[in-house]
């Protein structure tokens, strides 16, 4: 989802550096990683990544000061620190060096994934996987709007998350009850096979009203497919 999305991480413990690779991996991300901070600046030349995340404590040349010599040749990549260090000057020391956001050590690896998304969310860098294309379709998340052919076309916010749902799993058979979950939510149980066949129906009125793209399909005792 977001392989095109670059994260440098710079931290000397392997173990907790094959750690962060991975959580971000699954998320979807491209990590290079180094055990310090030597290369990282020959990597800049030729790579832009959109975050690093950097520890305090490296071998070689301390984090900050690493990360401060960075913005002083004109890097502005957002930076998140990983420290053990936890005292308030600590912190502003690391915020004074060029440092956008802090995590201390031990973090549990949803709190990387959230921050990691902040942050990229705050940069921008998560704005360009903003829009979702298939066939004559694209559709804007930050704006909720549809586009059919170049045509905006306006949906309900159901629509909008059940054409969202399906966009999101093009190809695979989807239950109703997945539906439901997805779409409606905590009101999802009192709307039955019905309910969601019509919103289904009403959906592909306004996107393919002639069905000349024959994106929905029945599957057999399941729900439906979008292709």
């Amino acid at each position: 989802m977001h392989e095109n999305i670059e994260i440098v991480v710079i931290e000397d413990e392997e173990d907790i550096l094959e750690l962060i690779e991975y959580h971000l991996n699954k998320e979807g991300y491209t990590v290079t990683g180094f055990l310090s901070t030597e290369n990282v600046e020959q990597f800049l030349e030729e790579e832009t990544p959109a975050l690093m995340l950097v520890d305090r404590n490296l071998p070689g040349m301390e984090g900050s000061e690493f990360v401060s010599y960075l913005r002083e040749i004109g890097y502005d990549i957002p930076v998140i620190f990983l420290t053990a260090k936890a005292r308030e000057s600590e912190l502003e020391e690391g915020f004074e060096a060029g440092g956008d956001d802090y995590m201390c050590k031990p973090f549990s690896p949803k709190e990387l994934t959230l921050r990691v998304k902040a942050l990229l969310k705050r940069s921008g860098a998560l704005q360009k996987q903003a829009r979702v294309k298939h066939k004559q379709l694209t559709i804007d998340l930050n704006k909720q709007d549809l586009y059919v052919g170049g045509e905006e076309v306006s949906l309900t916010n159901l629509e909008f998350k059940l054409l969202h749902t399906f966009m999101k799993h093009i190809d695979k058979p989807l239950t109703r009850d997945f539906l439901r979950d997805e779409v409606w939510g905590v009101e999802g149980e009192g709307v039955n096979d019905n309910a969601v066949n019509v919103a289904i129906n009403r959906l592909k009125n306004k996107i393919d009203p002639q069905n000349e793209q024959n994106y929905f399909h029945p599957v057999w005792g399941v729900g439906y497919k979008f292709n």
